[in-house]
């Protein structure tokens, strides 16, 4: 049963090993695509099912038993993520049948998003901080190949800017590992959440934490180490954008939640209120850059980091419900963040310009792209009935029950700013007169709108079925809170 654990990491490498063979039959390689994400799709949602109903499955690889050996660890926060991520993928896959053209496919566009899904899912299920890096590597190597697709000045340019801060952070993050090592002495989870609390070196320890909190904020793009994000994930095409902006950032804060729940959690009144400084900064300055912005990609890249600092708000505060609140959160804004990065690529598409102030008039010739655009917008702000408003109030709970009042009316007042600047593009770009007569004639948005209605659909599925989806966000948050099932299942298999 535990060797259930690894396919969702081996069914996309195998996948994306495949697709490098098919590199010159475009319909071979099409095909395969589809069926390795499908498949994925589907055993990620069985994986998902199997620890919901028999608990928290562990796979010590080649039997060496933990700490010793490589643990993967499936809990219910790792499988929900992992088929969020799957979703992801699967729609930013049929999107880009459309925009990849031929020529991009043959530079391993597929085998490289099978790669970082492989990466994405890895880091979502080690049990292993080291190995938390590796799969950290493998889905940026992968992003280092996707961002450059197109070959465009500004994609070279921002590539550039991508590929140091990342070198740069995965220097800090071995660093990291190797001082941590050398304190406990161990780098599996379950086994440094034991050691830690018995270590009496608090002051060296919180220097170690601080550490790992800048090698993720880089990777989360937390204030103030978010500013290589709006130009990095506004250059390549709008798949591309999607999955960075639904998945890339998702797998540092699910880091910083790991790592801040299980393993230096014993000092929160130092780290966690930190933490909480932080979130309202990056809430303030992301939703500053969007507001500012007139750039359709700026504003969606600008939205990224403010989304960040509410999920670390959740994080902070460190409650259930505010645990829970930053999962719900975290699911949703994978989704809905993907959905309007889609969409904003069809827009641009029809409009021929990603300014809003040469757009104009499309809900006339594109009214679908217009509402869908307008409810993923809504859904993104958390208007009931969609996937947002759950998330929220329950980081607004959380926050409110432990007394953080000032964070509280940071959050509400952020939300209503990014509700005016993804408006502003509705208005700006749908509304009003077409500033050109060929305005509307740039672009087709055939086979581009039903894998973004796909995700809006699973939103309103998030908010409508909360009744249904929250006891699995609850129990992922209690998991957290309360990491001894966790450590039990890794360290007594």
């Amino acid at each position: 049963m535990n060797n259930l654990v690894i396919w969702p990491i081996i069914i996309p490498l195998l996948t994306g090993i495949s697709l490098i063979f098919l590199q010159k039959n475009r319909v071979a390689q099409k095909s395969v695509a589809v069926m390795g994400s499908l498949i994925s799709l589907f055993y990620a949602l069985f994986l998902a099912y199997q620890v919901k109903t028999g608990g928290i499955l562990v796979l010590q690889a080649s039997a060496w038993q933990a700490p010793f050996g490589i643990s993967l660890v499936a809990d219910v926060l790792a499988t929900l993520l992992v088929v969020t991520a799957n979703v992801v993928a699967t729609a930013c896959l049929y999107y880009s049948f459309k925009v990849i053209d031929r020529k991009q496919e043959q530079f391993y566009y597929y085998p490289f998003l099978f790669f970082l899904l492989t990466g994405v899912s890895g880091a979502f299920l080690t049990g292993d901080i080291f190995n938390l890096f590796v799969f950290f590597e493998v889905m940026l190597m992968s992003s280092y190949a996707l961002i450059v697709f197109g070959g465009t000045k500004p994609q070279l340019r921002e590539s550039v800017k991508y590929i140091a801060i990342n070198v740069l952070s995965s220097a800090l993050f071995v660093m990291a590992v190797g001082y941590l090592y050398s304190v406990v002495g161990t780098l599996n989870m379950a086994d440094l959440a034991v050691k830690i609390k018995e270590a009496n070196q608090v002051g060296l320890l919180n220097t170690v934490a601080m550490l790992f909190f800048i090698v993720f904020a880089l990777k989360a793009a937390l204030f103030p180490l978010f500013f290589w994000l709006p130009g990095s994930y506004s250059a390549p095409p709008a798949p591309i954008a999607a999955l960075f902006g639904g998945l890339l950032t998702k797998v540092g804060i699910y880091s910083l939640i790991r790592v801040f729940t299980m393993i230096f959690a014993y000092n929160t009144g130092y780290t966690h209120t930190f933490l909480i400084w932080v979130a309202g900064l990056t809430m303030v300055f992301g939703v500053i850059g969007a507001v500012a912005s007139m750039d359709v990609r700026k504003i969606l890249a600008y939205n990224i980091v403010s989304a960040v600092g509410f999920m670390i708000m959740g994080l902070g505060v460190f409650t259930t419900v505010s645990i829970a609140g930053a999962i719900y959160y975290m699911i949703h804004d994978m989704i809905i963040k993907a959905a309007l990065f889609l969409l904003g690529g069809a827009v641009i598409t029809v409009a021929g310009t990603a300014n809003l102030n040469k757009m104009g008039g499309l809900i006339k010739n594109h009214p679908t792209l217009g509402w869908l655009f307008f409810t993923a917008a809504v859904a993104l702000v958390g208007i009931p009935p969609l996937s947002g408003f759950t998330g929220k109030l329950l980081l607004i709970q959380g926050a409110l029950g432990a007394g953080q009042y000032w964070i509280t009316g940071i959050s509400l007042t952020v939300s209503l700013l990014i509700l005016f600047s993804v408006m502003k593009i509705f208005l700006y770009g749908f509304w009003g007169e077409a500033k050109t007569s060929l305005q509307v004639k740039q672009g087709s948005t055939k086979g581009l709108l039903w894998p973004t209605a796909l995700l809006i659909a699973i939103s309103l599925f998030l908010g409508l079925g909360t009744e249904f989806f929250y006891p699995y966000v609850e129990t992922a948050a209690q998991q957290l809170t309360d990491p001894s099932d966790y450590i039990n299942s890794v360290l007594k298999e």
